[in-house]
């Protein structure tokens, strides 16, 4: 027993290496069963989904794998895969993150969440709320773990000033716990405390204390995934749909930033509301007892809280010209890309070649000017005194800095899944695949969108979301209208709530040791069923309208219509009769 015990150990100490022995061995398969181009992309297309679930090779080198498997495989040709590895998605996420650099480099993104927190007050259900606006606002433009290791330190300092120091509220409830414990049946009637509270009371209170702790903990990054779906640049699932739109159905032009920004807020926002109500409710915010019977003994904690933030905001000073520039540059970032396009209006691209200027480029153009913009205000009386000191000209940006922040391996993740998309494209997989998965089709459209979100929410609990959506995207572009459901698709792979390891911000807040598995799948679970109610609703609401979902457009035909599988009609989305729901 103790030989099988040892050698299973050895063998889990190698399980990467295993993995990427055997897994090329098992799919192999799939060469001799399948047609001949389609069985060698779906051979590559397993052979990266298993590598990325496993992680038994870095993200980032698995996306690479298509640059020598496509062409040596005669799947693709090295010069259609390459450039997939730069499209101007890439160059929007690129300016994306670059902005975010910035942002953090003159913590505009801390003064922020501490105006957000002073103007909610302090009360727990009401911090809640302030933690999860400010998490989500912010995880639209800096990356969703960035922000949950920027949000939880803020939220510890004001937790210590409510409750005191956490290690010592476990203790103190482990003791009254151990010591009211001793006989059974008889009422808590020690005194433990000068105020009169007795041990019942104490136990119950430290209890409360904890649930609400532990809601302070959990929402933060809930709401950064949350938020992150609000902007194509917040996540990058939703770069990677605009990029497979524009590989798969180059005369499509109904999502861009501004578009997409006018269907995800607001779906957004709902879906904030409704996972604020239900963390409140789970652990304590809402209870009348913490937020209005014992105002006046909670009076003196409340103050000191609120007195914590009012010192961190104080310590930041009045905004400084580097603040200032940073802040006015964010804004005119979103509000080019938001008028570039926004179909509702006329966008400023009009002013140029149709077709010539992209988010990408109005990305580019405002990012590149934060590497030369000055971060103190210019004077000209510098130049002509003598005695002022000649300190060296600093930007508000140094391409040093942009390095050490933008997460290179993210833009080769990106490109990884567009030349997958771009080899189930030109293979014919995705509409082999897709002709087998037609039945779909007929499903009432509420429920097969609700079936789609929640099967990808639940993959992506176990794998990335940017691997779940390079996986499963180019397969779900052949059914219907592909915006019907690749739009809720992408939306629901940033729905992984339920374990620690789903996403880098589960892990970061369960990472502070004050948080139980159980806690995340309990919360989680819930937090999943209200975000797949939320895109349905939008999807059949709004978004029909939006993006003219109840008819199956005229720019998909010819790719669809050209695949390697003829005999498959694939029909309108019927109208959608919201009575159904």
């Amino acid at each position: 027993m103790e030989t099988i015990s040892t050698f299973a150990k050895k063998l889990w100490c190698v399980k990467k290496q295993l993995i990427l022995f055997l897994t090329p061995l098992i799919l192999l398969p799939l060469l001799f069963g399948l047609p001949e181009k389609e069985g060698k992309c779906l051979y590559v297309v397993l052979l990266m989904a298993v590598f990325w679930c496993t992680e038994a090779l870095p993200l980032a080198v698995t996306a690479m794998l298509p640059v020598c498997l496509f062409p040596t495989m005669g799947i693709l040709p090295s010069k259609k895969v390459c450039p997939q590895y730069f499209l101007d998605t890439n160059f929007l996420f690129l300016s994306g993150l670059v902005m975010a650099s910035a942002i953090e480099e003159w913590g505009l993104h801390r003064r922020i969440a501490l105006k957000v927190l002073k103007i909610v007050g302090v009360k727990p259900a009401w911090l809640i709320l302030g933690m999860m606006i400010t998490s989500a606002f912010l995880s639209m433009w800096l990356s969703n773990t960035a922000t949950t290791a920027m949000m939880l330190p803020i939220a510890n300092a004001i937790l210590e000033s409510l409750f005191g120091d956490l290690a010592t509220l476990k203790e103190n409830l482990l003791s009254i716990c151990g010591n009211s414990f001793k006989t059974v049946g008889i009422a808590f009637q020690v005194k433990l405390r000068s105020d009169g509270s007795t041990a019942e009371e104490i136990r119950t209170e430290s209890e409360y204390q904890m649930k609400v702790w532990k809601g302070f903990l959990i929402c933060i990054p809930y709401a950064a995934s949350i938020g992150g779906t609000a902007t194509l640049t917040g996540t990058a699932p939703n770069l990677i749909l605009i990029g497979q739109l524009k590989s798969y159905f180059p005369e499509c032009d109904l999502i861009n930033f501004g578009s997409w920004f006018a269907f995800a807020f607001p779906l957004m926002v709902f879906f904030l509301i409704l996972g604020w109500l239900w963390i409140s409710f789970l652990y304590g915010g809402l209870n009348t007892r913490l937020c209005v019977k014992k105002q006046d003994e909670r009076a003196q904690a409340e103050a000191k809280a609120e007195a914590v933030i009012d010192e961190d905001y104080r310590k930041l000073g009045p905004i400084n010209f580097a603040e200032g520039a940073i802040a006015f540059f964010f804004i005119l970032f979103a509000v080019l890309l938001f008028t570039r396009d926004p179909k509702f209006v006329t966008g400023w691209s009009t002013f140029f070649n149709k077709g010539y200027v992209s988010d990408a480029t109005t990305g580019v153009i405002i990012v590149s000017i934060l590497f030369f913009f000055p971060s103190q205000k210019p004077s000209l009386s510098w130049w002509f005194d003598s005695r002022a000191p000649n300190t060296p000209y600093v930007p508000l940006l140094s391409w040093k800095k942009a390095q050490e922040c933008v997460p290179w391996n993210i833009i080769l993740l990106l490109g990884g899944g567009f030349a997958m998309a771009k080899g189930c494209e030109e293979s014919g997989l995705a509409a082999w695949i897709g002709a087998y998965l037609q039945p779909i089709a007929q499903v009432p459209p509420a429920v097969a969108v609700m079936f789609i979100t929640a099967f990808l929410a639940c993959f992506t609990e176990f794998a990335s979301n940017t691997a779940t959506i390079i996986i499963f995207l180019p397969v779900i572009a052949e059914l219907v209208n592909p915006l019907y459901f690749m739009i809720p698709a992408t939306t629901g792979c940033s729905f992984a709530f339920m374990l620690p390891v789903s996403t880098p911000p589960n892990s970061i807040a369960f990472a502070s040791g004050h948080l139980l598995v159980k806690d995340m799948v309990k919360t989680g679970f819930v937090m999943n069923i209200l975000g797949i109610l939320s895109v349905s609703l939008a999807m059949n609401t709004w978004g029909r309208a939006m993006f003219s979902l109840e008819t199956y457009p005229d720019w998909a035909r010819p790719v669809n219509m050209s695949s390697t599988v003829t005999d498959i009609q694939l029909p309108s989305v019927p109208p959608f009769n919201l009575t159904s729901l």
